[in-house]
């Protein structure tokens, strides 16, 4: 880790720097106007381990590992060093026809560490690409199966799957996809395993007594789905193994065995969206090992470099690949800076303080940890839910936790972004609160942490928490 002193900047340099974010960066998924009317934006300018500085020399805890891509820990001199030495050697090369050596080992590490016969790596820049490359291969690959008529695509409420255009037909938020219709066609929507919300989501069942129960009930609705719109018309089934949206859903025991069944009985390929959940984020280097999921695909991208450079992939099942091996078949897709050089370099370094240090391993060690520390704020009149798994958690915020009633859209507004979120991070945690479902705070820091900063995390939020209560 590096070890320099975070740099401070003058009150003019700040006040110079925050002028030019206003007249010139626009940021993303970010209302503008913080900058155009409000105070500036915040500036963060060094990391070190699972701490960030902003530019005022103001330290915070990284609750969410940037975006949930730094798992080795910020400040990673060695990944650096890394990436200098391969842009001197090589800085760029395309996969286009050609090859290099990182993407070479990159494509050897990556089908070794995944399950079942998922071993053709297709590289991507990041994980909505990734997506993309998934559904057009999906697509494609029952057209080449004389199937042209299987291009539906089915995925879960409120989820996330990314931004491109066909990547946003997945997605379930339909508030982020209303102002770019008509979006790529072909996308439907099955329920979530939001089991805190099983009563409402099935009203008169009683499935919020019976976790597996619900588990069942939810897998079915993507049999439901599939003979509703007809077996002949269904590519695939887009699933992340914990959804992260709606605030860290995990998979009820037996619902990846049914979806699994289900998929295999109508000839639907089964996609485990894993751009949050991989390389350690659940404790192991993919989740679908975790809940013994087996899918023809697995997306990903975030910590397979823990960010010291963009990358993604796509990875591929035998069954699929195999259309692809004769022939004159050739997938017309791609990324000019796919599988770049440096950022496999950096890739396979960063997987290799993976194992070094035995991040997947500390994580499935202090989880329960993190969870029983979580779980004491539920003594807070707030707080409705804790849920997850790893080091990936979500806590649900309720307006009644005996009715289990939520927020309005102008409540959620003026608790989440009127409060809270500046509140946590005044408070020295980086971390998101998130209202694309219900309103819910997540957590997910980098791997490298333990105990003691477990508890240095509960303590902030209970103490924020505690005032968010009381302010309401």
């Amino acid at each position: 880790m590096t070890k320099s002193e975070p740099r401070i900047y003058s009150d003019a340099e700040n006040a110079a720097m925050q002028q030019k974010a206003k007249d010139h960066l626009w940021m993303h998924f970010a209302r503008q106007s913080v900058m155009e009317t409000g105070g500036g934006v915040p500036i963060i300018t060094k990391g070190e381990g699972h701490h960030i500085w902003d530019s005022r020399g103001k330290k915070y805890i990284d609750g969410l590992s940037g975006l949930f891509v730094v798992n080795a820990g910020h400040g990673r001199t060695r990944l650096a060093e890394v990436a200098k030495k391969q842009a001197e050697e090589l800085a760029f090369f395309p996969i286009w026809s050609y090859a290099h050596p990182n993407a070479i080992d990159l494509a050897d590490r990556l089908a070794d560490y995944a399950p079942g016969d998922l071993n053709r790596v297709f590289f991507s820049t990041g994980g909505g690409e990734a997506v993309e490359t998934a559904f057009k291969l999906a697509k494609y690959y029952w057209k080449l199966q004389g199937r042209p008529t299987k291009h539906k695509v089915i995925s879960r409420n409120v989820a996330y799957h990314g931004t491109p255009q066909g990547a946003l037909a997945i997605t379930g938020i339909p508030a982020m996809k209303e102002m770019f219709e008509p979006v790529t066609p072909g996308g439907f929507r099955v329920p979530n395993t939001n089991f805190y919300r099983a009563d409402e989501m099935a009203p008169g069942l009683g499935l919020g007594d019976d976790l597996e129960t619900f588990g069942l009930w939810a897998a079915n609705r993507i049999e439901e789905m599939i003979q509703f719109e007809g077996p002949e018309t269904v590519a695939a089934v887009f699933l992340e193994p914990v959804q992260n949206s709606g605030g860290c859903f995990p998979p009820p025991p037996g619902y990846f065995k049914r979806v699994r069944e289900i998929c295999d009985k109508y000839d639907v390929l089964l996609v485990a969206d894993e751009v949050i959940t991989a390389f350690g984020r659940i404790g192991n280097m993919f989740a679908s090992t975790t809940f013994g999921i087996e899918p023809d695909m697995i997306t990903c991208a975030k910590g397979m470099t823990s960010g010291y450079s963009p990358i993604g992939a796509t990875i591929v099942s035998e069954k699929i690949y195999e259309p692809f091996k004769h022939g004159d078949t050739a997938f017309y897709h791609g990324y000019t800076f796919a599988g770049h050089p440096v950022s496999s370099a950096v890739a396979l370094a960063n997987l290799d303080i993976f194992e070094e240090e035995k991040l997947n391993e500390n994580v499935r060690e202090n989880s329960p940890i993190f969870r029983a520390e979580l779980e004491k704020l539920l003594d807070l009149p707030i707080v409705g839910d804790v849920r997850g798994e790893g080091y990936f958690f979500g806590i649900e915020l309720v307006k009644d936790k005996a009715t289990k009633e939520t927020f309005n859209d102008e409540e959620s507004e003026r608790l989440l972004r009127g409060f809270l979120s500046k509140a946590l991070f005044d408070a020295g945690l980086y971390c998101r609160a998130d209202d694309r479902g219900d309103p819910v705070v997540q957590l997910a820091p980098p791997l490298t942490i333990g105990p003691s900063e477990i508890r240095e995390i509960g303590q902030i939020l209970n103490e924020v928490l505690t005032e968010a209560s009381n302010h309401l």
